[in-house]
């Protein structure tokens, strides 16, 4: 019987943390040794982070990365690991390192560079054109990266052609609700088109707008799933790798007995011998593991939570500001800062005008009682009367109109931010991702602050996360007074956000076909959705690069975000409409 006990060491990197980084990875190891792992993989660009962007424009990074996989090699007596970094040959490769029992003894290079949605990897890195197979104890094992498993026949299916029953791909794969499934089914299909077990690691943690979700996996010959790791946190998985059982479905497979003919004139394969068996040594048993179950609510509030929390911990900072308002959108962010950070190092900020209601000053009051968070009120009245007195002379003779309101806004900003500077506390914005597509927001206003923590997240999604919030804490932690009122701004009498957009269950999805599928209006209204608020949804939309262009960063949870992901010219005069 050839078994092979695998590792995988599903660990948060921090980009250019080169000695926090190399700790977790040496803490993994000396951890994989003492339950019996034969060998033990990490993610994409462990050694240095993922994504490092434009810092692989800097020699000295590059010379670090290397100085610390050396520190990695010197730690891997007794195993075989494999661990992401970044290679340097005349050029930069984004690359997998095969250390042997304290011994570098190969290296892959990334052959499938992404460059789309939120990657830019062909503007760093040379592509990889070898497909090395290593014999590592009489189990043939294949290693490729990332984006080099999407594609059917690539690196794996060269791989196993030439006698890899074991591929270990090492993963940096970015969450967006429904892409775990989707890569669970694809790597079964891997798995078992080409007869071979497949171990993906993938990255978990947030940096910057990205959240990595973890959830490795390890799926059989047949393509059944037989062990995963937690999802939004760190992880050791181990397993026992049946490799005899490829052998044998193998010999029942024809198309194991023919040519493979493959795409690839570019394609350059090798075996190479590492190692005899290992020794034989009694192996610890395995725990059972029992992994969290989640529904696309929590998922996405999980998601929140993390990207949340490493970006401000990552960043230096310890506490938040959030202005409350009492509102549904400023009570979701305050309650995932909570969840992110923990009550202490949460501060609310109530500051009302004389267009607040009763009812909402009470719930913001309500929810910092609930949260057990400071809250500080600072009444906005004064200040907004000072303002207009010094405009008075300039505005004489022109009607109200939005530009009141919006100094409301930004004296709330400018309150904020005073805080900020003052207490060194990291204010979080509270606008939604349909408030960021149709400009429904003050620039240098609700708009100002370090982080925006659901800037992603579709108004008729922020009610989701509430209520499955709610349900977890079997309580109505976020209050139900919140949870049913209009949304409205209350920057003028009876303000109600429908004043201006169409009702939220209606625009959300006329804004995920605008703005995440291309749709045209022609198209999105053959979906049966009315001219008018489609046209009235296209055009907010485009008026508005200019401020999403000067927002915050913001956690990625949907497939294509504002930002890293869609990008269109504020200088622009197509309406494709």
């Amino acid at each position: 019987m050839r078994r092979l006990r695998i590792g995988i060491a599903q660990i948060n990197t921090t980009v250019g943390d080169f000695k926090g980084n190399v700790q977790k990875i040496q803490e993994n190891i000396t951890c994989a040794k003492s339950q019996g792992v034969d060998l033990l993989t990490f993610p994409e660009l462990a050694i240095c982070g993922y994504p490092p962007e434009d810092l692989l424009f800097k020699p000295q990074f590059i010379e670090q990365n290397l100085r610390s996989l050396n520190e990695v090699i010197e730690h891997s007596h007794g195993l075989t690991v494999v661990v992401g970094f970044v290679d340097a040959q005349g050029d930069i490769f984004n690359g997998a390192a095969l250390i042997h029992d304290g011994k570098l003894v190969g290296v892959y290079h990334k052959v499938y560079l992404p460059n789309y949605g939120v990657f830019d990897e062909d503007r760093y890195f040379k592509a990889g054109k070898e497909c090395p197979v290593y014999v590592i104890s009489d189990v043939g094992l294949g290693i490729n990266i990332c984006e080099d498993i999407w594609y059917e026949a690539g690196p794996a299916t060269v791989q196993a052609s030439l006698g890899a029953e074991v591929i270990v791909n090492i993963s940096a794969s970015p969450y967006h609700f429904g892409k775990g499934n989707f890569r669970e089914r694809m790597l079964a299909i891997r798995a078992s088109d080409n007869c071979c077990i497949i171990v993906h690691n993938n990255l978990v943690g947030g940096q910057d707008e990205l959240v990595f979700d973890g959830k490795s996996m390890v799926l059989n010959e047949k393509g059944k799933l037989v062990a995963c790791g937690e999802q939004f946190e760190e992880d050791l998985v181990v397993a026992d790798l049946d490799v005899e059982a490829v052998f044998r479905t193998r010999l029942h497979d024809p198309r194991w007995r023919k040519e493979m003919l493959l795409e690839g004139k570019l394609w350059q394969g090798s075996k190479v011998i590492v190692s005899e068996a290992f020794p034989a040594s009694l192996k610890p048993p395995l725990p059972q593991r029992q992994l969290q179950a989640r529904n696309l609510s929590g998922e996405v509030y999980d998601a929140l939570v993390l990207g949340t929390r490493d970006y401000i911990r990552k960043n230096g900072f310890q506490k938040v500001v959030i202005g409350l308002s009492g509102g549904i959108d400023s009570s979701l962010v305050a309650v995932i800062a909570v969840d992110a950070l923990g009550s202490s190092n949460v501060v609310g900020v109530a500051m009302p005008s004389g267009y607040s209601s009763p009812g909402s000053i009470e719930d913001a009051g309500l929810l910092a009682s609930n949260l057990q968070i400071k809250l500080l009120t600072i009444p906005i009245g004064k200040v907004f009367q000072a303002y207009l007195e010094a405009l008075a002379g300039h505005f004489r003779g022109a009607e109200s109109d939005v530009t009141e309101e919006n100094l409301q806004a930004r004296i709330r900003g400018n309150l904020l931010m005073a805080l900020s500077n003052k207490f060194g506390w990291l204010v979080l914005t509270t606008g939604n991702k349909s408030e960021m597509a149709t400009g429904y927001t003050t620039l240098y206003g609700d708009m100002a602050g370090g982080f925006a923590v659901i800037k992603d997240v579709p108004k008729t999604m922020v009610y989701d996360l509430c209520k499955h919030r709610n349900q977890v804490s079997g309580s109505d932690l976020i209050p139900s007074t919140i949870m049913d009122k209009p949304p409205a701004a209350e920057l003028r009498p009876e303000q109600k956000d429908t004043d201006t957009l169409p009702p939220y269950d209606l625009l959300d999805p006329v804004l995920t076909a605008y703005v995440e599928e291309d749709k045209s209006v022609e198209q999105i209204m053959a979906m049966g959705f009315d001219r008018a608020a489609v046209e009235v949804a296209a055009e907010l939309v485009d008026k508005s690069e200019y401020k999403r262009r000067q927002a915050p960063p913001g956690v990625k949870i949907t497939p294509r975000a504002f930002g890293r992901d869609r990008r269109l010219p504020i200088t622009n005069r197509f309406k494709g409409w």
